[in-house]
């Protein structure tokens, strides 16, 4: 079965790029990947980690994206660097609500509040990071891609790039994302308040 990070390769059509290869050197194209793995990996692990919240579910992540790109385009390409932030956003989104369902069906633990002030901001913070993540799982995965992208840092024509939009819509899409994932979390206090 091929893994969520597969299955957005084989639908993201992208240019390969044409480097020559002397025959029989697989080291000029390890060489390639590893520049390419050293230079994007921080900003690879950083989309997905805004998702996640989790430094080694992000790395997981990275991994695993960066190993679908190599089975992908194991001559490279051209679009690398959007390609490998859009498959790590999709990637740590289907995580998300592949972790939100498997807690639907097993005992609910709580969460480790990390080390806050009091007990009280520490469990205010983990309801409202449960919240937004919940609500990022439930809006459209464009939006959501959309918003993992440009939260984690990414410029907008990084996120244009990245979502082969023009520069222009970003901002247009981003707000529209942001309204999306607002009316989800509002439904959700709503709810727990009736």
């Amino acid at each position: 079965m091929d893994s969520p990070a597969q299955g957005l390769a084989a639908s993201t059509p992208l240019r390969e790029a044409k480097r020559p290869v002397a025959p029989g050197s697989g080291a000029a194209d390890l060489s390639g990947f590893e520049a390419l793995f050293q230079a994007e990996y921080p900003s690879v692990v950083r989309v997905a980690a805004r998702v996640l919240l989790e430094a080694a579910a992000a790395e997981d992540v990275a991994q695993e994206v960066f190993l679908a790109f190599n089975l992908r385009y194991p001559h490279g390409h051209e679009g690398a660097a959007p390609w490998l932030r859009l498959a790590a956003a999709h990637l740590a989104l289907n995580r998300l609500r592949g972790d939100r369902r498997r807690s639907r069906r097993e005992l609910g633990t709580p969460e480790r509040p990390g080390a806050q002030e009091t007990p009280e901001t520490a469990a205010l913070l983990a309801e409202t990071q449960r919240e937004v993540r919940a609500a990022l799982g439930r809006i459209k995965p464009p939006q959501a891609a959309l918003l993992a992208l440009r939260y984690s840092g990414l410029s907008y024509a990084e996120v244009a790039d990245a979502l082969s939009i023009p520069v222009t819509q970003v901002g247009v899409r981003l707000r529209r994302a942001e309204a999306a994932l607002r009316k989800e979390v509002d439904h959700d206090q709503a709810d727990a308040s009736s």
